[in-house]
């Protein structure tokens, strides 16, 4: 290199253009820019020498001038055909001369800046260019084109963006799904999101912190998600929506229904009552008696035959197995069927002849089954009542209602034979959560006659079903549970009769199993049970329909054990998913009810009762809201009795961080005068900064509760 001379290299990823000035060392120079930066290289670093020179530092702006008005890349594809046709290599002096017909140096330097930054035409080999094949060309001019559409599309979703976050009325498109699911796993998933980083990018690029919920608040503000995204359904990933083969399937279904296999009893004569609650519309149970002639009265439970209506392995049979149960939510039900088929012909509807599998029983007088038999069948439903309705039929004793009188008898007289066969009887408060237009509700549920009717004659069904399988030698889902081991009456007795006691016995019970065998099941009081009675909504129940029919009619069972034993893995699987959904749902409501309660009346009191000590060493108990049947977990800051009755408020509430704190609210009396004041609580507990650690170990116990209450809910 010698002074003057003019040269290219790169700096921070760009060619830069500079005079030799001085050497460096032995073998570096020192080289000087049009605005008289210096910059020290290697030789090694130079990219391009201009021929000629030497230059002054004074010529340097009109050389670059000059030479970057010849920088056209449309020239290029014009030197490729030539080239091409000549079958020759290019080199900068050579285009130079070819485009422009001149070699002086601000042209050489022109043609060396269209070839070293072209990607399309040459491919550089020493220090010629050889032009690229046809084929080549055409597959880069592709891929180029494919990533100018995906950045456009990048530039369009941020656009878009920008513009939803400034309130304007802009629709999303297609192309912007990719990124948007990017947010939502990083809001689901958090660390453990595989696209952490590309989330993380967006948020930024928007202007947003990188957290997740940074990108919760952002799908919100996006009008992607709701302020009450229910990401339990999303972690879990249960689809709200059916897909379109599914309902087309449906409605061909629905005009061309399947050739029904089964020869069907007619029992349209029979008085059929549903039983449900009102906003039911899945109605898979009906109960009838029959008086026969030697005066015995039989009972009728007609249990809904979706079966009827699809066939194993098409594509709604497996539309239900992948989703093996209805999800029941305060926001509303996803079904495990679509509704217009579930609620439609599937379901007892009143008034309509309706296929059903209907269990024909008689009891013995002290409740024990003695004769039973099972046979598809047709029903016409006479009543649609709710719980309230047949509460207050029983109460009035209607005589022209003497089944539905009959069907109560026998349920109690079955109740009280179960529990001589060791059934446990547990009765705690049930609360149904219903969210409508944002608007919270929260009923207890009350223990009824009816609720009690329908459960007996839902559990003797069960129980039915096992021994014809049982005896059958059928492979259906079995139900059991192993026996508990309760405390001593004598320690029982000295608890307080109701929610203390039964708290008690619901933390000794044991989980529930299912599986091919037959086996007790302690809770109900059962050597044998398999539940059958929700075809519609648990495909564990709808399975077993199918084994027991076809075993009716002679034919060979659709599932083999092995065949049975993996649908029922994968039903608990998925059953378990669902309750998990349907719980974290619930709390995050409970919560949020309380939440908006105190908001509206700062220091609200609720009457509630301690019923048992989760840890007791660390003043951590159960309490359930004597109104709203909730159960909720409080630490206090005194020694409560249990079984004790309070007044409780909240001190801290976090739905989206299942996360809620109380005070004790004292009654302080002064002469004729009483005030509420609420007890002050250790900073550790009651004030939001506290330690994350104790409310998480405090949520973790209510999550095993919230278990306890499952495994006995049957």
């Amino acid at each position: 290199m010698e002074k003057g001379r003019l040269v290219e290299f790169k700096h921070k990823g760009e060619p830069h253009l500079a005079l030799a000035d001085r050497p460096e060392g032995k073998k570096n120079w020192v080289l000087i820019d049009q605005q008289g930066q210096s910059y020290t290289i290697h030789p090694r670093q130079v990219i391009y020498e201009v021929p000629g020179g030497p230059y002054e530092p004074s010529e340097l702006a009109g050389f670059v001038s000059e030479a970057e008005g010849y920088i056209d890349p449309d020239n290029l594809e014009i030197a490729w055909e030539l080239l091409t046709e000549l079958e020759e290599s290019a080199t900068p002096a050579a285009l130079a001369q070819l485009l422009f017909s001149d070699q002086s140096p601000p042209l050489c330097y022109a043609a060396h800046r269209l070839l070293s930054e072209d990607k399309l035409y040459f491919k550089q080999k020493g220090d010629c260019y050889e032009p690229r094949p046809q084929a080549q060309i055409e597959e880069l001019q592709l891929k180029n084109e494919r990533e100018a559409a995906k950045q456009a599309e990048k530039a369009g979703f941020f656009d878009r963006a920008k513009s939803i976050l400034a309130e304007a009325a802009v629709e999303w498109e297609k192309s912007d799904r990719p990124r948007l699911e990017i947010i939502e796993r990083y809001a689901l998933q958090g660390d453990e999101s595989s696209q952490k980083a590309a989330a993380q990018e967006v948020l930024v690029a928007l202007d947003q912190d990188k957290s997740p919920e940074a990108a919760f608040r952002l799908l919100v503000n996006l009008n992607i998600w709701d302020e009450h995204e229910n990401l339990a359904l999303h972690r879990r990933q249960i689809p709200t929506q059916f897909p379109e083969e599914i309902e087309a399937a449906v409605a061909q279904v629905m005009e061309n229904p399947p050739e029904d296999l089964s020869s069907r009893a007619d029992l349209t004569h029979l008085k059929v009552y549903t039983v449900d609650d009102e906003s039911t519309r899945e109605i898979d149970d009906g109960l009838s008696c029959e008086t026969l002639a030697d005066g015995r009265q039989k009972l009728w439970i007609h249990i809904a035959d979706p079966t009827r209506w699809l066939t194993p392995g098409n594509v709604l049979d497996t539309e239900a197995r992948k989703r093996c149960t209805t999800v029941y939510l305060p926001t509303g039900t996803i079904p495990m069927f679509p509704f217009a088929l579930a609620a439609g012909p599937m379901s007892l509807v009143q008034g309509e002849t309706c296929c059903a599998l209907s269990f024909g029983i008689l009891l013995s007088e002290s409740g024990e089954v003695e004769e039973y038999s099972i046979q598809p069948s047709v029903i016409k439903p006479t009543y649609r009542l709710t719980y309230e309705d047949v509460d207050e039929m029983l109460e009035l004793g209607i005589e022209a209602e003497q089944e539905l009188m009959a069907i109560a008898t026998q349920a109690k007289q079955r109740l009280v034979w179960r529990k001589a066969q060791g059934a446990i009887a547990i009765h705690l408060p049930e609360s149904a959560i219903k969210v409508d237009n944002d608007t919270i509700n929260i009923n207890m549920i009350e223990a009824s006659t009816a609720r009690e009717m329908v459960a007996e004659m839902m559990i003797l069904t069960g129980e039915v079903a096992a021994r014809y399988g049982e005896a059958n030698q059928l492979p259906i889902p079995y139900r059991g549970q192993p026996q508990p081991e309760l405390p001593p009456e004598e320690e029982l007795m000295q608890l307080e009769a109701g929610w203390v006691r039964d708290s008690a016995i619901r933390r000794c019970m044991t989980r529930s199993e299912m599986g091919l065998t037959p086996v007790r099941h302690a809770t109900l009081g059962l050597d044998r049970y398999s539940q059958v009675t929700s075809p519609i909504r648990r495909y564990t129940d709808l399975i077993s329909h199918f084994q027991i029919k076809a075993h009716l009619r002679g034919a060979d069972l659709p599932f083999s054990e092995s065949e049975m034993s993996e649908m029922i893995m994968s039903a608990g699987n998925a059953a378990y998913d669902g309750v998990q959904v349907e719980r974290q749902t619930k709390k995050y409501w409970a919560i949020e009810y309380l939440r908006r309660a105190d908001a509206a009346n700062p220091g609200q009191p609720w009457d509630v009762q301690m019923v048992r000590w989760l840890r007791e060493h660390e003043k951590l108990g159960l309490i359930i809201f004597e109104d709203l049947g909730l159960e909720m977990v409080m630490r206090f800051d005194r020694n409560v009795a249990v079984g004790e009755r309070l007044q409780v408020s909240v001190s801290y509430a976090d739905p989206r961080e299942e996360m809620i704190r109380f005070r004790e609210v004292l009654t302080v009396v002064e002469g004729d005068a009483a005030e509420e004041t609420a007890a002050e609580e250790e900073d550790s507990v009651s004030e939001v900064s506290a330690e994350r650690e104790p409310v998480e170990e405090a949520l973790l116990e209510e999550e095993s509760i919230e278990e306890e209450i499952e495994q006995v809910s049957e």
